[in-house]
């Protein structure tokens, strides 16, 4: 049974509650609060019960045939998201904004969050060790291209405007391999970018996600990008102000404000990235070098990140990946880098697990 073919005017007034809801957020599985379980009605019960392995049951809907229903408790949600999210789905919260024991009537209900696989924040759901990048790619009419990443969980967004016509493709295909994100959102004319739309199908395998052009326009979104990140002008963040890179972060905001319902106060700031400073590695490079995984089993371990990485936090376990995956090329840079980690090593901590965490720094720095 397919909400879409029911008549709402029969449904109980809770059930016309759900049908509401879940016709804005048609494109997701609709988690709706009923207590202590998130309920999932109709086709996206059929669905949940399929991929979670589930009981089906039913409920009584207003209808002469009972709604398929299934549900989860709320207390171990995050369980069931993550596995929802590993498959590609988009899951909408919907909670109970009032107390039902002092509601009069129906509770009011309302979705308050979007999961996606780009935008997960809690700890239980992603790797400590690895950056949960989503994409915002856009491609204007007049060849001009950018590419915006952002990791909710930490806080870092980059810019990245590949510059020129020739091999546009094979440097958004460079970049894309080099922060491997989650998820991508861009605009229809990005849709033109065959080889690219192919690399993410086949090779990203990552959640796709369309986004009408207003979600990428600099009318209202130079404003937002300004609230966001403080000031006056895009030109004080680097960005130009009619650019392509304006309209890939002001896709990246607006959908961020979708799926959150709100502003991220974490990002304040943004890196605008020089792919001539860092060496460009393609995804087959990567793989062949078994920098982050082993090509057989895709595992971590047997590595060279497993092999090297003595980090004793998480965000130092990111920072390492980060700068495997991006070896700095101008020597100025790398000098810097090395005469930052000569200091620490003779004046914090000479102990032979720093001297090998300096040996690492001058083997990727190169």
């Amino acid at each position: 049974m397919n909400l879409a073919d029911v008549p709402k005017e029969k449904l109980s007034p809770m059930m016309q509650q759900y049908a509401a809801t879940k016709e804005k957020y048609s494109d997701c599985i609709l988690f709706f609060r009923l207590g202590d379980f998130y309920e999932m009605f109709f086709e996206d019960a059929i669905l949940v019960s399929r991929e979670l392995e589930l009981t089906l049951t039913g409920k009584e809907c207003g209808l002469d045939e009972r709604a398929p229903m299934c549900g989860v408790p709320y207390h171990s949600v995050d369980l069931y998201l993550k596995k929802l999210v590993d498959r590609g789905y988009k899951i909408a919260i919907c909670e109970q904004m009032t107390d039902p024991a002092l509601s009069k009537g129906l509770v009011e209900r309302d979705v308050i969050r979007i999961v996606t696989p780009g935008t997960l924040i809690e700890s239980s759901m992603l790797d400590d060790n690895a950056n949960n990048y989503i994409c915002s790619l856009y491609y204007g009419t007049d060849g001009s291209c950018a590419l915006c990443f952002a990791d909710l969980s930490t806080g870092e967004m980059s810019l990245a405007v590949p510059q020129g016509t020739t091999d546009l493709t094979v440097r958004i295909m460079d970049m894309l391999s080099r922060y491997t994100p989650a998820e991508l959102v861009l605009n229809a004319q990005a849709l033109s970018l065959k080889s690219v739309m192919d690399f993410v199908k086949v090779r990203l395998q990552c959640a796709v996600t369309l986004r009408d052009d207003a979600c990428f326009s600099l009318d209202t979104g130079r404003e937002l990008i300004c609230q966001q990140f403080g000031v006056d002008s895009l030109e004080l963040l680097g960005i130009e102000e009619d650019g392509a890179g304006a309209c890939a972060v002001c896709g990246m905001l607006d959908y961020i404000r979708e799926t959150q319902k709100r502003n991220i106060a974490r990002f304040i700031s943004i890196d605008v990235v020089d792919s001539a400073e860092t060496m460009g590695l393609d995804l087959n490079a990567r793989r062949n070098l078994e920098l982050t995984e082993t090509i057989r089993g895709k595992e971590r371990k047997g590595s060279m990140l497993w092999l090297l990485d003595d980090a004793r936090t998480a965000m130092g376990k990111r920072l390492l990946k980060t700068w495997m995956e991006q070896p700095l090329v101008q020597p100025l840079k790398i000098m810097a880098r090395l005469d930052a980690v000569e200091a620490f090593i003779r004046r914090a901590c000479p102990s032979w697990r720093c001297v090998r965490c300096w040996t690492m720094c001058t083997i990727w720095s190169v």
